[in-house]
């Protein structure tokens, strides 16, 4: 009775690409691209990358087949999100900081056809090129006026290429929505990264997810401060074209363009790192804002005096929490409007918490990584997060070994410890291998730091173990200090002494620049070589 087909008349894939379309048929004429004097509409952005999408086809580039890019947030960056996915193309977004070799892993990995290159990272591609042993991909050269000078690597130029293709170019939905969409490269300490698959399906999910999760009205003005590079930029790319918004480009993260792009443009949503969040709170002279400004975060938990102080400045702040394998943010703080009475300490500690479940991911928990249990809601006992539904990844590109370890039992395990509060919120404790266990008890290093960036000399701040032969493990703090202050190893450790246990305060404190990824984590892995060494 209920054997009812689907047809062209009741079904169709979802895609990003059906997002990007509707826009620019409903509002060719918004403004779609800012940068620099660049002011580009909808319906001449989508144009192009009907080009591009042709002008790859005629290159050779086929239903499945990889094109890579290598730019920071640029408008061919926002044209490679779209055109290539409308060719049925898979596009692979590299790290603007990769190493050469590291590059030449993910091009012969990734079987990429194509590359797009932005002349700043010119050298680091040609060498990188010399390192293959396969054919090489078709080069080509984007041409950015704000970009450094430098020597072309490719042979062709990215508005000569565009100029090859067809700005009538017939873009089709997948003929499944499950196909791949795009390829991303976790940065990985040890050992080659992984390449994680996503697909249209969940693309276009997690873009209307995350404007169903922010709340955000039409026509968004939206700030590239998160690089288009990681995640596909938490698929903002796509969620900005679903709600017929502006992309501001920024090539550099620096908290004076930031400043200046949210007063000159009327910015009124940006994403990044809570280090992003802490450069522009601490920018020379920075005032409060004229009209509020959205700004949603993740990356690590971000110190609860980062966010008042964000707060006081008139940044309205949503703190999310996801990884590459789940298309970006999968968690929200979710507000509940009795929060708004707390005091402002208190509000700020309960925003730092991970949060729930995106409304288009179906499940996820706080459980035994061993016997998949979950621990009760009581804010104390610790477990790892688990997800699972249509914002999880394909699998790892060829490592089916990895994939069934990372699914094992029906979740994704994502490695990251926290606890379970009422309602189902969950606070990230440490990742696994970042917990601290001085004589057999657990410190979060997530929680020292916390309390370190409340010290009005410290800037940022990194915890990580220290080995030790009597306790195996002790804090050791990485500590950079806000110009003009100053602080020695026994002032941090004083204030520290009047916050927490005895057993979490640092035993050692290391002033100077901490080290992180160009998406602003910290890379605690070099902190940890480091400790071992002193």
């Amino acid at each position: 009775m209920w054997d009812l087909p689907r047809q062209q008349a009741n079904f169709a894939a979802l895609s990003p690409i059906s997002l990007v379309r509707r826009t620019a048929d409903v509002f060719p004429h918004r403004t779609a691209i800012l940068h620099g004097d660049l002011r580009q509409s909808w319906g001449d952005t989508h144009t192009r990358c009907r080009r591009l999408a042709s002008a790859l086809e005629r290159a050779g580039v086929r239903r499945g087949g990889v094109v890579a890019i290598i730019a920071p947030n640029t408008p061919a960056m926002v044209e490679a999100h779209y055109g290539v996915p409308m060719l049925g193309a898979v596009l692979n977004a590299l790290n603007t900081r990769l190493d050469p070799a590291t590059i030449a892993f993910t091009l012969t990995h990734g079987e990429a056809r194509v590359l797009l290159v932005d002349r700043e990272f010119a050298a680091t591609v040609r060498d990188a090129l010399a390192l293959l042993d396969s054919k090489p991909p078709l080069v080509i050269d984007i041409e950015d006026k704000l970009a450094p000078p430098g020597i072309p690597v490719g042979s062709i130029g990215y508005e000569a290429f565009l100029a090859s293709g067809d700005p009538e170019y017939d873009a089709q939905l997948p003929p499944d929505e499950w196909d791949a969409l795009a390829l991303n490269y976790t940065s990985g300490t040890t050992g080659n990264p992984k390449g994680v698959v996503y697909h249209h399906r969940g693309a276009y999910l997690n873009a209307v997810g995350n404007a169903l999760t922010w709340g955000m009205a039409q026509h968004p003005v939206y700030l590239w401060t998160l690089p288009m590079f990681h995640c596909n930029g938490w698929c903002f790319p796509w969620t900005v074209a679903a709600m017929a918004g502006t992309h501001v480009c920024l090539r550099r993260v620096e908290a004076g363009a930031i400043l200046g792009a949210i007063a000159t443009h009327g910015v009124t949503h940006m994403c990044g790192a809570p280090i992003v969040l802490g450069m522009v709170l601490n920018h020379p002279g920075v005032q409060p804002l004229a009209a509020p400004v959205r700004v949603m975060t993740a990356g690590a938990a971000p110190p609860a005096a980062i966010l008042e102080g964000m707060e006081r400045l008139g940044f309205d702040v949503t703190h999310v929490y996801g990884l590459t394998e789940v298309y970006g943010p999968v968690l929200v703080c979710a507000w509940d409007d009795a929060w708004d009475s707390l005091p402002d300490a208190e509000r700020a500690t309960i925003r730092a918490r991970q949060g729930v479940r995106y409304a288009v991911q179906e499940g996820m928990m706080v459980a035994d990584p061993v016997s998949l249990a979950p621990v009760p809601q009581d804010g104390a006992t610790m477990g790892e997060i688990m997800l699972r539904g249509n914002i999880t990844m394909k699998g790892y590109l060829k490592n089916p070994a990895a994939t069934a370890e990372a699914f094992e039992g029906g979740w994704f395990h994502t490695g990251d410890l926290a606890v379970w509060h009422a309602q189902g919120y969950a606070e990230i404790k440490d990742r696994s291998k970042d917990i601290i266990i001085s004589g057999g008890e657990n410190i979060s290093t997530i929680e020292v730091e916390g309390v370190l960036y409340r010290h009005p000399a410290v800037l940022e701040a990194a915890v990580v173990a220290r080995p030790d032969t009597v306790w195996g493990e002790t804090p050791c703090a990485f500590v950079t200090l806000k110009d003009g202050s100053d602080a020695t190893e026994a002032d941090i450790i004083a204030f520290c002494r009047e916050r927490l246990a005895r057993f979490k305060i640092p035993r050692t404190v290391v002033f100077g620049p901490l080290p992180k990824t160009s998406t602003g984590k910290m890379q605690k892995f070099i902190l940890r070589d480091q400790a071992k060494a002193l």
